[in-house]
């Protein structure tokens, strides 16, 4: 099978988007080695990208030709693209982020396009009136265009045919994975060493994610702090932010809470499954997500969740987890304490998590995938 690929996110970015064009890949390359894959591209430079296109010795990496495609590469992605699709005889193109180039609804092939969520329309407070009619312009464009949409979960299936329209009978659910390396335990002395390379206290609750208003993360610090004096652990935050994350260390100033709670930037991906193995507790009282991909790097770490109610969350953690209500501090408060205070409730929510989780596993992931390729095909 000949499989093309929007690979943008995949060589420019490091976050959500581009861990799962990277992951997908990866497991296609692993377990479907016969088929012959084409990642098409902007020029890159990172040289994180670099190495891991050199693992890939076998994937046919393209970049945009002509003078105009190479000096705006957005052009060439929308309007461009498919002219180079057409030349390489493809079976089929997906798209990895909600969109499609213009034209190859023209061409003799399937295309699938991944619809992650449609947050912008769901909460439209959190994104300027510009984004929101550039994004929802590309969306529609791509679903009315695409043979298959690919969507992450149940929930943004349900949003897809509420806020968009799109036909039931059109959308397929495929869950994603993590890396594999969230698989495997870290040995005590290398969790000793992540943590001392980062300064994490001895025992902690754990935030992993970008710290912004839809992720609610000034609401754990509220709790946190109102029962900072019944728990010994302390909170660490990790990731990246702007004013709300300012917010978040005001608060965290104005209550002197300074030597509990640690915010904290940089930490590298290969020590990542290390923080989460050494956390008591895994925290995400986020509003609304596609999917939660840290959640599930969590379960695959043995560390419990406790996590809001509604949105995807109950397909992405199973219904055993510890479930809070994100809009009240005091949900929060009791589940922190619950979890931590009884430690046969926590270590039976790390056996069922991490049985439930296994489902998301790279292999089954990508056979699942693969599947959906083999159904589009035939159709």
């Amino acid at each position: 099978m000949k499989i093309g690929f929007d690979a943008k996110r995949a060589f420019h970015n490091f976050r959500g988007l581009g861990n799962y064009s990277r992951l997908l890949i990866d497991g296609l390359t692993q377990y479907y080695p016969q088929d012959e894959l084409h990642l098409y591209t902007p020029a890159f430079k990172d040289q994180r990208i670099i190495d891991w296109s050199l693992k890939h010795e076998d994937l046919k990496i393209h970049l945009p030709l002509g003078k105009i495609s190479q000096k705006i590469p957005s052009i060439w992605r929308s309007f461009f693209l498919a002219n180079d699709l057409k030349n390489n005889d493809l079976d089929i193109y997906h798209g990895l982020s909600h969109e499609l180039p213009s034209g190859i609804e023209k061409l003799n092939l399937k295309s699938i396009v991944t619809m992650h969520d449609v947050l912008f329309m769901r909460y439209p407070q959190y994104f300027p009136w510009v984004d929101r009619q550039v994004y929802k312009r590309k969306f529609l464009s791509a679903v009315e265009r695409a043979d298959v949409v690919v969507a992450i979960c149940e929930q943004t299936k349900r949003d897809l045919i509420d806020f968009l329209g799109v036909p039931e009978k059109k959308i397929v659910v495929h869950y994603q994975s993590c890396d594999p390396h969230f698989y495997s335990a870290f040995t005590a002395d290398k969790i000793s060493a992540v943590k001392k390379k980062y300064h994490l206290p001895e025992n902690f609750i754990l935030n992993v994610g970008a710290i912004e208003k839809r992720k609610n993360t000034l609401a754990l610090v509220e709790a946190f702090n109102n029962i900072k004096n019944d728990i010994s652990e302390d909170l660490v935050l990790v990731g990246n932010g702007g004013s709300y994350k300012e917010e978040i260390l005001e608060f965290i100033k104005k209550h002197n809470l300074g030597s509990r709670v640690h915010v904290i930037s940089g930490v590298s991906y290969v020590d990542l499954p290390g923080v989460y193995q050494a956390a008591k507790l895994f925290c995400f009282p986020s509003f609304f997500e596609g999917f939660g991909i840290p959640l599930i790097e969590s379960l695959f770490s043995n560390t419990p969740v406790v996590v809001s109610t509604g949105s995807c969350f109950p397909e992405t953690v199973g219904p055993d987890a510890y479930f809070i209500d994100p809009y009240k501090t005091e949900s929060i408060e009791v589940g922190l304490k619950e979890m931590l205070g009884n430690e046969d409730l926590r270590q039976s929510k790390i056996i069922s998590g991490n049985q439930y989780v296994q489902k998301f596993h790279l292999e089954n992931s990508t056979k699942e995938l693969r599947a959906i390729y083999e159904m589009a095909l035939k159709n």
